[in-house]
């Protein structure tokens, strides 16, 4: 099925698939349990349609991912930190064919030095948190030769050192993909990253790995199942709370926050208050924001989540009470910038439109790159554009030429 153009909005995309699949609104209304009414609205802009749970049940009946009714994957633009080699670089590296065993590594393979190699990762790691995502793309393919090498070539407590870093570079590079919708390369860096930590046996990486393994299921949509990881990793952390350090109670405390986003999601109300109560008793036994792990979790992004939570759960009023009184500003950018980007999305579902875009563009100025690439941001800019009456204002123009959306 040809893809759509990246100008065009979720209600467009549906409409555009829906035709392609020679369905009526009324067949695909029919089989969402929705008025014929209410699709033409979606599919003429006039509701703006960002709950993934109804998004994925469309995405079902169309025989579509999620990320075909989103407009992902998104194309990065070139910068002077991502240089003209971005995604494709990438996909290269982790589909280089030398991973498959060691027996193929090439003789000129010349090992960094573990302390420069653990520098390497935190680097990348550091950048993604401030939301550098053109650096991040153009440096992951040189840290996971250098990670593949020394695990290739070290032995004894230095290979399980080395796995760690790996497994942690695999993290890193599925979190950006998945950012960008790149969601088949992002499970692959996660499933990499996870059998790694496995190996490693370290229990804090694998947890941390567990939580990518939870991103990826909700980027393909698959909200159940990560509810269902969420559990099972929960239950391989429990017999560690009782002496478990900062860094471990982050990892278990995010784990839940990723888990109540997917309960979310799935409209399980229960179970998304459940990891949010699970998560606020992690960060009150840490009793402050950290970023252990480059986990960002304490008190702060717990309250992130529980706007997230409420939005995917269409509790509107709920999300826009709480998110002016979340002060992220401690954060890092990348938790700052996504805690906006749900504000606007709140204030949005209220039709609050300039409160929204103001949002935005105020989280622009600190985290440029992940406002213009993620999905739920380009999404409501397309939307705007498109029910601008005349000519669109200055700002909006701006915003939508910056994240190359507009026609």
């Amino acid at each position: 099925m040809p893809d759509a153009p990246d100008t065009l909005t979720i209600g467009e995309r549906i409409a555009w698939k829906r035709r392609r699949r020679g369905m009526s609104q009324g067949v695909l209304a029919g089989l969402v349990g929705r008025t014929d009414d209410w699709l033409s609205k979606v599919e003429n802009n006039k509701i703006h349609l960002d709950r993934l749970s109804v998004l994925r049940s469309l995405a079902d009946c169309l025989d579509v991912s999620v990320g075909d009714l989103l407009g992902e994957p998104t194309m990065m633009q070139w910068s002077p930190d991502s240089g003209t080699r971005t995604v494709p670089a990438l996909r290269e590296a982790l589909l280089d064919y030398r991973q498959l065993s060691p027996f193929l590594s090439t003789a000129d393979d010349e090992p960094v030095a573990l302390p420069v190699l653990k520098s390497s990762v935190d680097d990348v790691r550091t950048a993604y948190q401030e939301s550098q995502f053109g650096y991040v793309v153009n440096r992951l393919p040189a840290v996971l030769s250098d990670a593949q090498t020394a695990v290739r070539s070290s032995t004894g407590d230095d290979r399980d050192h080395a796995r760690q870093a790996l497994a942690l570079t695999y993290q890193a590079a599925a979190t950006l993909l998945t950012k960008l919708g790149e969601t088949d390369l992002a499970w692959i860096s996660a499933e990499r990253g996870f059998h790694l930590a496995q190996d490693a046996g370290n229990p804090v990486v694998l947890g941390s790995l567990f939580r990518s393994l939870t991103h990826t299921l909700l980027a393909t949509g698959r909200y159940a199942d990560a509810v269902r990881l969420v559990e099972d990793a929960a239950n391989f952390l429990e017999p560690g709370l009782n002496k478990a350090t900062p860094t471990y109670l982050s990892v278990y405390g995010t784990l839940f926050l990723t888990g109540s986003v997917a309960a979310s999601r799935s409209d399980n109300r229960a179970a998304a208050q459940t990891f949010l109560t699970e998560a606020d008793s992690a960060a009150h036994r840490i009793g402050q924001d950290a970023n252990h792990l480059w986990t960002a979790f304490g008190p702060t992004n717990v309250a992130i989540h529980r706007v997230q939570a409420a939005l995917e759960l269409g509790d509107v009023q709920v999300a826009i009470d709480l998110a002016p009184g979340v002060d992220t500003s401690s954060l890092p950018a990348e938790r700052r910038a996504r805690h906006a980007i749900e504000t606007a999305r709140a204030y949005n579902a209220w039709n609050r439109t300039d409160d929204a875009m103001t949002a935005l563009l105020d989280a622009e100025q600190f985290a440029p790159e992940q406002i213009r690439y993620h999905a739920a941001s380009r999404n409501l800019v397309r939307t705007w554009v498109r029910r601008s009456r005349g000519t669109p204002s200055h700002q909006l123009t701006g915003l939508a030429r910056r994240m190359q959306v507009a026609e």
